[in-house]
């Protein structure tokens, strides 16, 4: 099979700026440890002190880019995986295409001429302990109209699998259920994240208006559980997943998937009225170090190996295993070479 741009995700794309900071920085602009939040006014300038002042690694990220760039570390093939989305035309968005030529994805960036590319604040404090403050900017500003330039119209029309994070419904569900029912009509499958319990909340209507068009489900088990809550389902997962497998379809050309993570707990995968749960190796707390890309890399070693054309239970031991990698390091980083056997 020809694996040239056979993966494209489309979402927020995000910078990491990694760094250690001092208790002074915190305080001047009121960041808590051990949190995470949407920049607010006080924190704008935050990131360009960090930029100046604190010599900060460089990341591409955001919740899609991430499962896309671990992807493509985990297919080892030149070319295989794209994303779209949208950035500014700054200093940050030079950063960003830079970062992400080094983990070989290809990109189609739409660039704003007034917002900023969306950055996030890596915040390490000299005690290990860690904070995000994240400023979407442009990455909420993608415009439908990009998706008819003659770079995304040939990157949607080599993919076979797309992707995208839940987070890109809240900004741009246009562009989003253009990209589902695209998916449907050209027979390529269609996976969702469901990316946050917020999300399940407060964007029912749009999460119920994507549904249909998704091939794969994953979330985690509280995404799960709120959305079988919302249901009037009850609180067993592995009810759930069914019951979302079973949810009416727009293609009948192939069986949806539901995969449910829980952290250290056993993966649920429900398909074909069928339900398999997949144990997941322990890490000991020592090599704990970040959580925050767990799930990000899970689907990105899941995806890996599933346009590699594995079993199910492969690409979830597949995602078991770069999880268990990435939360050993800061961010959704990961070593240069992918030794997974």
């Amino acid at each position: 099979m020809n694996q040239q741009g056979i993966l494209l995700g489309i979402g927020n794309p995000l910078l990491d700026m990694i760094a250690t900071v001092d208790d002074n920085f915190l305080l001047r602009y009121d960041v808590q440890m051990n949190t995470s939040t949407i920049a607010e006014e006080r924190h704008l300038k935050l990131f360009n002190e960090l930029s100046n002042e604190y010599d900060p690694t460089y990341v591409a990220a955001g919740s899609t880019q991430n499962t896309i760039r671990v992807a493509q570390w985990m297919m080892g093939v030149p070319g295989a995986t794209s994303f779209i989305g949208s950035i500014g035309r700054d200093e940050y968005g030079e950063h960003l295409k830079h970062c992400i030529a080094l983990d070989g994805v290809n990109v189609n960036y739409m660039e704003h001429e007034v917002e900023p590319t969306g950055t996030c604040a890596f915040l390490l404090s000299t005690t290990g302990e860690r904070s995000l403050v994240a400023n979407l900017a442009a990455a909420n500003s993608f415009s439908p109209l990009f998706l008819k330039t003659d770079k995304s119209k040939e990157l949607l029309a080599a993919a076979k699998y797309i992707y995208v994070a839940g987070f890109f419904m809240t900004a741009n569900m246009d562009s989003l259920m253009e990209f589902a029912k695209y998916a449907v009509a050209e027979d390529k499958v269609f996976l969702m994240n469901l990316s946050a319990g917020y999300l399940v909340q407060f964007y029912q209507h749009s999460l119920l208006s994507v549904m249909p068009y998704c091939d794969y489900i994953i979330c985690n088990e509280t995404e799960a559980a709120l959305f079988g809550d919302m249901r009037g389902w009850g609180n067993d997962l592995s009810v759930i997943a069914l019951k979302i497998s079973a949810l009416p379809k727009a293609s009948g050309t192939r069986p949806r998937v539901v995969v449910i993570t829980q952290g250290a707990q056993p993966t649920i995968v429900a398909q074909l009225g069928k339900v398999t749960s997949y144990m997941v190796e322990p890490l000991a707390n020592e090599l704990l170090v970040d959580i925050n890309g767990a799930g990000d890399s899970f689907v990105g070693g899941f995806l890996a190996k599933l346009i590699q054309g594995e079993s199910i239970g492969d690409c979830v031991r597949a995602g078991h295993w770069v999880g268990r990698t990435v939360i050993q390091h800061s961010g959704c980083t990961f070593p240069k070479v992918c030794d997974f056997i």
